[in-house]
């Protein structure tokens, strides 16, 4: 097969029009057209159906199209490779990690990285979901435990535990008072993950149960698809909710409640490409990160 029909082919397929994988290529779209129908002729099949609503590919057109998807992926990782050189800490990370870890608790420590690595800089993909490495969305996540079908070649390091616990505010405290024991958690305002959220562990929502009389399900206050979302909420005194220890431990308007009661525990893990190990920036993150996660046991 021709490399420069099969490059026009796999920016075709990325985006699912000619106009724009043109632009992309800098090709008019009728040159594009041209390389698409030569492929096509020359292999046989048809890769696309035309749609108004763009181009799709055909059973044909897609396993081609995964074929690309793992050829440039490979030549993505040679790019870094020679990009990186044995002493230079420098380029681009490109770091997944969840809303939570990537807007709350990574953003106040990051500067110290920085100010020790001024040549590296950051791209974040803020996802509660898992990103495909083969295509390198990402360099290294951050996210709760072990991916259910890693891609072969994948590392995966424990960083830290993330223990939920029972936190109001003060503000929140000073206006319907602190509940002694779960029992009165059905007089209070519960908040709690909704709207379809991905989330960290089983029994986030305990709080609906937790104390309550037998069948009894408490009716929550809030929704909500977002851990960042109900450390807000709660921080603004609207409620009590189950919050992660190593976000809630930052600040000193957050009181724990029932200490000695069980509370669901998760696990957050790093994972990365075992080849970019060597790459010397994704090291250097990977000590800045383990060294911080320390600071939480």
């Amino acid at each position: 097969m021709d490399w420069d029909k099969l490059r026009v082919f796999h920016a075709v397929a990325e985006v699912n029009s000619l106009t724009n994988a043109g632009i992309s290529l800098g090709l008019s779209q009728s040159a594009v057209s041209r390389q698409i129908s030569s492929l096509e002729k020359g292999l046989s099949i048809k890769l696309f159906n035309r749609h108004a609503r763009g181009l799709i590919l055909t059973n044909e057109g897609e396993i081609l199209y995964q074929t690309t998807r793992h050829i440039f992926s490979l030549l993505h990782t040679v790019q870094t490779k020679i990009s990186d050189t044995k002493h230079a800490v420098k380029g681009t990370l490109k770091i997944a990690t969840t809303t939570a870890v990537g807007t709350v608790w990574l953003p106040p420590r990051l500067n110290a990285f920085f100010d020790a690595h001024p040549d590296i800089n950051a791209q974040f993909i803020l996802t509660d979901g898992e990103v495909d490495f083969t295509m390198r969305e990402a360099d290294l996540a951050i996210r709760f435990g072990k991916s259910k079908n890693p891609p072969p070649g994948m590392v995966h390091q424990h960083l830290f535990n993330v223990n939920l616990k029972t936190y109001g505010a003060k503000s929140y405290f000073e206006k319907f008072g602190i509940p002694k024991t779960v029992n009165e958690l059905s007089n209070h305002k519960l908040l709690v993950y909704g709207g379809g959220a991905a989330v960290p562990t089983d029994h986030v929502n305990m709080l609906l149960h937790l104390g309550a009389k037998m069948h009894e399900v408490r009716e929550p206050f809030i929704q909500l698809p977002s851990a960042f979302g109900l450390l807000e909420c709660v921080r603004s005194g609207m409620g009590i909710a189950l919050l992660a220890d190593y976000i809630a431990r930052d600040y000193e308007d957050l009181i724990p409640l029932f200490p000695d009661i069980s509370h669901p525990v998760s696990e957050m893990i790093m994972a990365y490409p075992k080849e970019l190990i060597a790459t010397k920036r994704i090291e250097a993150f990977l000590d800045f990160i383990r060294k911080e996660a320390a600071k939480l046991k």
